[in-house]
């Protein structure tokens, strides 16, 4: 039997629940003080605590909050070389190649960085990967003509290191066995959030304000403030695994995750393009960004949410379970005829977004060896990142053929190929 509130006169928030301080209280559970049962009471009054508690834990404020700063200045990096680019040269054609050529080398060079950091760990090769970087930058700089322009770009990107992915390979190593690891990258996924829509917010004010190149700058400080910073925390680092056995990341459970990463990539590029296309379309070409500035505060608070409960359903199920319900969302999507009805689909669907982020991260940790696990969360941001280029692509044509709609069923289908993904990998997971 559960003890009354006053049984217990003070509670000590842990990793893992709420701790009696005086310790006399019997739960009649495995470790007797503890006092949050999945599901009860207690678990509720531990959920409301759980965000201030995991950056409490040693060394945990300092490495997310360094991480943080850094992933802000990456996401202003694409859209500051836009501003810079076209200032320079007055073309907007350039600017679109040098961003072009940012993305491609970032997509492409962050699994080779990644598995160096693996390989020799974080402290290692962060500081000169971060010195790369700022010479790149400068480079950028002081680049006159396209082409040097373009292999700058390619470099600033090739050099950019993916601090995101390194601050959750932090939080499997402080956490590992703990039940708290889903609320860590639950909080990882909003500081994506919130990076990416701060960061490209910064930038346009200050090339607004006439200061074309002090978005590309700024981007750089804190790329690498941020990074030398998070790289000086050696406490939390993860340790470097022997490398007398080779890891491969060719493992089934993983190869599903990546192709999951990539159709919600696929969802984001097409919605992002037919989102746009319908708001022209229906003379309110306003009603875009309110849509997408009302479905980002609905999807953080998602994410909140979901970190907050302790989940007693199995990863893979929650995943496939709510892959469905995005792709059953998306299916009022294409005959939405008001600005209304598709802003209420656009953020319905937008709550589905941080559980499946979050439980792809919890997967892929639970997939692959830890001496690969950097490699393994920066492959899946690629994977989203390829698949939102192909399919703002090709949502792009739909939309130029068959109007707004052509690019919902764009989405659509990316959101059933995610489903279906996300079934396979449940029912790879419950056979025997």
């Amino acid at each position: 039997m559960m003890p009354a509130w006053g049984a217990c006169p003070r509670f000590t928030p842990t990793l893992d629940g709420f701790r009696c301080d005086h310790g006399s209280v019997n739960l009649g559970a495995d470790d007797p003080g503890w006092f949050a049962p999945p599901g009860s009471e207690w678990d509720i009054r531990m959920s409301s605590a759980i965000y201030g508690t995991l950056l409490r834990a040693r060394g945990a404020a300092a490495f997310f909050l360094t991480a943080t700063v850094g992933r802000v200045g990456i996401a202003m990096t694409s859209l500051g070389i836009v501003w810079f680019v076209h200032a320079r040269t007055g073309s907007y054609a350039t600017a679109g190649l040098v961003t072009g050529g940012f993305a491609v080398a970032e997509a492409l060079a962050g699994p080779q960085l990644a598995r160096l950091i693996d390989r020799f760990g974080q402290t290692r090769v962060l500081p000169p990967a971060l010195l790369v970087h700022a010479a790149a930058v400068g480079m950028l700089l002081g680049s006159e003509t396209q082409g040097w322009l373009i292999t700058a770009g390619v470099l600033v990107g090739a050099s950019v290191p993916q601090l995101g992915a390194l601050s959750a390979a932090r939080w499997v190593t402080l956490l590992r066995g703990e039940r708290t690891l889903h609320a860590a990258f639950a909080l990882e996924s909003q500081a994506n959030q919130v990076a990416y829509l701060g960061g490209p917010v910064l930038v346009s004010f200050l090339g607004a304000s006439g200061l074309p190149t002090a978005g590309t700058v700024l981007a750089a400080c804190f790329i690498v403030g941020g990074g030398l910073c998070f790289a000086s925390q050696r406490r939390t680092a993860p340790p470097i695994s022997s490398p007398a056995r080779t890891r491969t990341l060719l493992r089934p459970g993983f190869m599903v995750l990546a192709g999951v990463n990539l159709a919600i990539g696929g969802f984001f590029g097409a919605m992002q393009i037919s989102v746009t296309a319908f708001a022209v379309e229906r003379g309110a070409p306003g009603t875009a960004a309110v849509m997408f500035t009302v479905t980002s505060c609905a999807t953080l608070l998602a994410g909140w949410l979901y970190g907050l409960r302790r989940w007693r359903t199995a990863p893979q199920v929650q995943l496939a379970v709510v892959a469905v319900g995005l792709a059953g969302g998306c299916l009022p999507l294409l005959v939405a005829s008001e600005p209304f009805e598709l802003a209420v689909g656009v953020v319905l669907t937008g709550l589905a977004i941080p559980p499946i982020l979050v439980l792809c991260s919890v997967l892929a940790e639970a997939a692959v060896h830890r001496a690969v696990l950097t490699q393994a969360f920066v492959w899946l941001n690629s994977a989203s990142a390829a698949g939102s280029a192909g399919a703002a692509a090709v949502a792009g044509w739909a939309v130029s053929t068959s109007g707004a709609h052509g690019g919902f069923t764009v989405a659509a289908i990316s959101s059933g190929v995610m489903a279906a993904l996300a079934i396979t990998a449940n029912l790879r997971a419950s056979t025997p």
